[in-house]
């Protein structure tokens, strides 16, 4: 892999709707996520999920504890639920007969499942697979652990969880704020796991190492909880849609910075989280559109 990319400015326009189109041509989304315990997590599943439905996924399906399986239905009442096990035929199984067309791993997961069991379950996988948060600590831990599916794999890391990723393949690199670094360990990152890589934070990287984006939408406000969850379901239930990884990426970058920036500017940025994000979510996809039918 190259240690320089193309640098590319292009979005990409939203998938097409067909007009006699019903929900199971939509894209089929599972969300791999929640945990219980002491802590519990519920809103991270149920962030991702809404946010895959707003971004015109037509189904979909949360995999959480059982524990807070009531609780994140109450919170998503467009999808549906099944009960989460550290059991990698199980989840596969799930898959399967869900017929999903995307799948996110790792928002709130916690340690609801096992290393072991992740590299299982990405070792089953065929279709697109956004791996975001615990699933990233997780897939760190498998060092140099590779699997058949990762060129239709995202990672999203902020820079903390991107320092673990190139640590978990013993890849000594120095990642600060500056622009150049970032784009540096996005690249490396993309090297050690032949994945497409978002790497978050004050113009998002992505690249799939042999294009590189910059995003220029998002503000400040944006750093708060739940936000890269938004950003996961987003990304997924592109991809769900037919989009490939690195489109997707782009797309779900720009939507995502751009709702934040129509947030911040009716309720202000300190007060942002990561709900209103979803609630200007449609503002964003609107304005995009636009752009493509003038």
């Amino acid at each position: 892999m190259s240690k320089t990319a193309i640098i590319t400015q292009e979005i990409s326009p939203l998938p097409t709707i067909p007009v006699k189109a019903h929900k199971g041509q939509m894209g089929r989304v599972v969300v791999i996520g929640g945990c219980g315990g002491e802590v519990m997590m519920a809103g991270a599943p149920v962030l991702a999920a809404n946010a895959a439905l707003r971004t015109g996924a037509g189904l979909v399906q949360m995999f959480v504890p059982e524990s807070i399986r009531t609780s994140a239905l109450v919170m998503t009442p467009c999808s549906t639920a099944r009960a989460l096990k550290n059991d990698a035929r199980f989840i596969l199984s799930g898959l399967q007969e869900f017929a999903a067309d995307a799948v996110a791993i790792g928002p709130g997961l916690g340690t609801t499942i096992t290393s072991d069991v992740l590299a299982a379950v990405l070792g089953g996988l065929t279709i697109p697979t956004v791996i975001d948060a615990d699933g990233l600590n997780l897939l760190a831990e498998l060092g140099n652990y590779s699997w058949a599916n990762a060129a239709r794999t995202v990672l999203t890391p902020h820079p903390g969880e991107a320092r673990r990723l190139l640590a978990g393949r013993k890849v000594d690199l120095v990642l600060d704020e500056s622009q150049d670094a970032r784009r540096t360990a996005a690249l490396a990152i993309v090297e050690a796991y032949s994945c497409t890589v978002v790497l978050k934070g004050a113009g998002s990287v992505v690249t799939n190492g042999h294009r590189l984006y910059i995003n220029g939408t998002g503000n400040a406000g944006l750093a708060t909880a739940g936000t890269g969850d938004v950003l996961t379901g987003m990304i997924a239930a592109l991809m769900a849609q037919q989009m490939e990884p690195f489109e997707a990426s782009i797309l779900g970058v720009y939507l995502h910075g751009l709702a934040g920036d129509f947030a911040a500017e009716e309720l202000g940025r300190r007060a942002l989280i990561a709900t209103d994000v979803l609630g200007y979510l449609p503002e964003a996809i609107n304005d995009h559109e636009l752009t493509y039918s003038a």
